[in-house]
């Protein structure tokens, strides 16, 4: 029975713990799930011949009862019949054929054991395959979302970058505006001071002489009449 040895660890593995030690998990239970497909196959094929072999081997006792059976009912019938030699021969056949019963029990008993080991590991690997068809989905569904989760990160991280630019450039633009004050502060007292007196007296020599105008006004009209 080398398949039972060369699937005992999958008989024993812990999927749970394969898949948490996993780099790549959703990479990883893909390559499980073809490896438990193939596996299965090779199981399933196994399991029914070892399933056939117990068929016959049951097969092979019940014929052998069956005809003790018969060997057992016959010498009844010769001793009835008064024929002790025919009964010794039925009853020596009978023992012959109990031998023979005992051995095709062993075989049997063999094969009925190996039956039950192949149909458990045979069951072991459906479930093994039903876990991770269930698994697959959500693990590929939580990879989904750390992808999305991973970009969303690195979109974070740049508009952390442009704010941290835009934080600079306000910076910047309130340094020349500072600087631009201090300039024009200073071209401010730069300028020459300011003389009222010069300003005042330039009002008044700029003013028209109001008693001179009129007085040239009549003049004017007196001549036109």
């Amino acid at each position: 029975m080398g398949i039972l040895a060369r699937f005992k660890d999958i008989m024993s593995s812990n999927i749970n713990a394969l898949l948490d030690k996993a780099e790549n998990p959703e990479k990883m239970i893909d390559q499980y799930m073809r490896n438990l497909n193939s596996d299965l196959g090779k199981v399933k094929a196994e399991t029914a011949s070892v399933m056939a072999e117990e068929q016959r081997s049951k097969r092979a006792l019940n014929e052998c009862s069956a005809e003790i059976e018969k060997m057992q009912n016959y010498a009844v019938k010769a001793l009835e019949a008064g024929n002790d030699d025919d009964a010794r021969k039925f009853l020596e056949k009978k023992a012959s054929l109990a031998e023979k019963e005992a051995e095709l029990q062993q075989a049997y008993s063999l094969a009925a054991s190996n039956a039950v080991r192949m149909r458990e590991m045979h069951d072991k690997l459906v479930s093994d395959i039903g876990e991770l068809e269930a698994r697959r989905t959500m693990i590929k569904s939580k990879m989904a979302v750390a992808k999305t989760q991973e970009r969303l990160n690195k979109i974070g991280s740049s508009v952390s970058g442009a704010n941290r630019s835009m934080s600079a450039f306000n910076r910047m633009e309130e340094k020349v505006e500072r600087a631009l004050d201090e300039a024009n502060a200073m071209a401010e007292l730069n300028a020459a001071p300011k003389d009222d007196i010069k300003d005042l007296t330039s009002k008044y020599d700029s003013t028209p002489d109001v008693e001179d105008e009129l007085a040239a006004l009549k003049a004017q009209i007196q001549n036109k009449e």
